[in-house]
């Protein structure tokens, strides 16, 4: 049997998405929607997914808007499609696209939301939403978000010049690309992930002015004015290496203590480098049972959906 069932699904503005569902063999007891991040694609998560569809756990994942094979797929994707083409507006519009497919794909199970580095503040930006997309009950109907790495803030911020021309020419030419780049050694201790990162046909280092000005500025109202939104009621689990040298983890720190949730956790992985699932020594291996174990601990805590 294979590991995952790749689609093509028609999303929103008829956008064609390359779509991996990784499904339980026997009974599903909840179905995770997973976020990658920028400039990259679900297939580097083939060595982390299975391992959560063996302990009875769906994973839907897709490649954004902007992204992977949905921008690059010379067969597949859409005529309006292209690299880097993307907005935090649209990325909501998508990611709720894809929990109400998951819904009517696995029926009344608990549906979680998982995103990691610029997946990880979308992750946490659909949650803290003063108006739709997305709609309130899709975010109500969440049992529980798992963020990792999350793009709040940059390790290492942009100059405020840049962020300001960059910002003011989104409006004028918002699919202009610039030069964008993340670091390969930067992602991981082990050096192998990070060259094949660089041989990668499906990651090509730039943004669109309208991605990187929406997905930087985003981060800081995250930190400054949206988590006064986070609801009260949905459970989060925070997961970050204090190494990281592409987001900033005193950010997500700093988001942990600033929500008012019942139920917040955050992990701090010392030494840990961005891509903790890619981490050797083990830590991996830690960071896939984290979020397993996570999982399985708010099955049943939103048996009813919160009001």
């Amino acid at each position: 049997m294979a590991a995952f069932l790749e689609s093509w699904l028609v999303g929103p503005q008829n956008t064609q998405f390359y779509t991996r569902t990784y499904r339980p063999a026997s009974t599903t007891k909840a179905v995770v929607i997973f976020v990658h991040g920028f400039i990259e694609h679900v297939a580097r998560y083939e060595h982390v997914f299975p391992a959560w569809s063996a302990r009875g756990i769906a994973v839907f994942a897709f490649d954004q808007r902007g992204f992977g094979r949905t921008a690059l797929d010379t067969e597949r994707k859409s005529k309006e499609s292209s690299y880097a083409k993307t907005s935090w507006k649209e990325q909501f519009q998508d990611i709720e696209w894809a929990v109400n497919h998951a819904k009517s794909e696995f029926g009344s199970i608990p549906v979680f939301l998982y995103g990691h580095s610029m997946g990880g503040a979308l992750a946490l930006a659909f949650c803290t939403r003063a108006s739709s997309p997305p709609a309130k009950e899709t975010v109500t109907n969440l049992a529980g978000v798992i963020s990792t790495s999350p793009l709040i803030l940059q390790a290492k911020p942009a100059a405020k010049a840049a962020r300001w021309i960059g910002g003011r020419a989104s409006l004028l030419v918002p699919w202009l690309t610039i030069p964008s780049g993340v670091k390969g050694q930067d992602l991981s201790h082990d050096k192998a992930v990070g060259e094949e990162y660089a041989k990668d046909p499906l990651v090509k280092q730039i943004g669109s002015l309208r991605g990187v000005s929406d997905m930087l500025d985003g981060g800081e109202h995250l930190l400054h004015t949206d988590y006064t939104r986070w609801p009260t009621d949905l459970p989060v689990l925070f997961i970050h290496g204090s190494d990281d040298k592409v987001t900033s983890v005193k950010a997500s720190e700093l988001f942990h203590q600033q929500i008012s949730a019942k139920d917040k956790t955050i992990s701090i992985y010392q030494g840990g480098y961005h891509e903790l699932h890619n981490e050797p020594d083990g830590v991996k291996e830690k960071l896939i049972e984290e979020c397993i174990t996570w999982v399985e601990a708010h099955l049943y805590s939103n048996i009813s959906p919160r009001l």
